[in-house]
């Protein structure tokens, strides 16, 4: 093979090197902007309660998991500035991936902030931190929220705060399980006991309650809303009055699709032992999926 051969040849083999780089570059920049992330079905966020963590979530997890509801959970780890790291991965076709948070701020207590509603408000962002870290690495449209205690007013004051947000995935269900909307037992400048009326609006609000009351009209419409409350005997679950709980239908039922209550009788229906309670296993799974 003479030397102008073998430059040819080089030369040839450069180029294509070159046209192979130049082709993964732009397959690869078209992925990251075109968002070839993975597409997934409805995820569904657990939220813990206050002085909590994703350990809460755990048997309500695990029972979906045997119930061949879901085969695939990953978690999501939150700092006090709203850094989320996933740890696992959602894999393709995945059925009804499962993300439990885990809150590092799980009192939401931020320094300077004395006011229970701003520190409720500004813990809300925890879920849509979660959220906006889940849209960058995968595709989906819908979410189900699974809050517990206080998880469920961080999912209503981000709701209220997001539910016009085109950025943010459409409600598709929620799962409250002892919300306590308005106040809990011995919460000041809560009612000491909360009177419904008819359409099971609290006759005195708190001031946390009057803020969510433009959820009337910011609720998703097209969002299926199960409420579960518990009564230990003396109507409440130990921390949650009943009626505080059932004063969410007031809140969002009238724009909600749908709306139902569940209540849970007897010794395991104290408020922590709600989130290990078969029968709320079972509403649950039977409910979202």
């Amino acid at each position: 093979m003479t030397r102008k051969h073998k430059t040819i040849l080089f030369s040839t083999l450069i180029i294509v090197m070159l046209l192979l780089g130049v082709y993964f570059f732009k397959n690869n920049n078209y992925q990251q902007k075109n968002g070839t992330r993975i597409r997934i079905d409805t995820p569904t966020l657990f939220v813990h309660g206050w002085g909590s963590s994703y350990h809460a979530e755990e048997s309500m997890v695990t029972y979906a998991q045997k119930q061949h509801a879901t085969n695939s959970v990953i978690r999501a780890d939150v700092d006090p500035n709203g850094k989320v790291t996933l740890l696992g991965t959602i894999k393709n076709r995945a059925k009804n991936p499962i993300v439990e948070v885990n809150l590092q701020n799980n009192k939401s207590i931020f320094t300077g902030i004395n006011n229970q509603i701003t520190a409720m408000n500004k813990s809300s962002n925890y879920i849509k931190d979660v959220i906006t870290a889940l849209q960058k690495r995968y595709r989906f449209n819908r979410i189900n929220l699974v809050g517990h205690s206080m998880g469920n007013l961080q999912i209503a004051y981000y709701l209220r705060n997001n539910a016009a947000n085109a950025h943010m995935p459409h409600l598709n269900k929620q799962v409250s399980i002892a919300g306590h909307y308005n106040g809990y037992i011995g919460e000041q400048g809560a009612p000491n006991k909360t009177v419904l009326s008819r359409a099971d609006k609290p006759w005195q609000m708190s001031a946390g309650y009057r803020v969510l009351l433009s959820l009337r009209k910011k609720f998703p419409r097209n969002a299926a809303v199960l409420n579960i409350y518990g009564d230990t005997g003396n109507g409440s679950d130990g921390d949650v009055t009943v009626n505080s709980a059932r004063s969410y239908r007031y809140l969002v039922s009238k724009r909600a699709h749908s709306y139902q209550e569940k209540e849970i009788r007897g010794p395991r229906a104290q408020h922590s032992k709600l989130h290990e309670n078969r029968q709320v296993d079972r509403l649950l799974v039977n409910f979202l999926w």
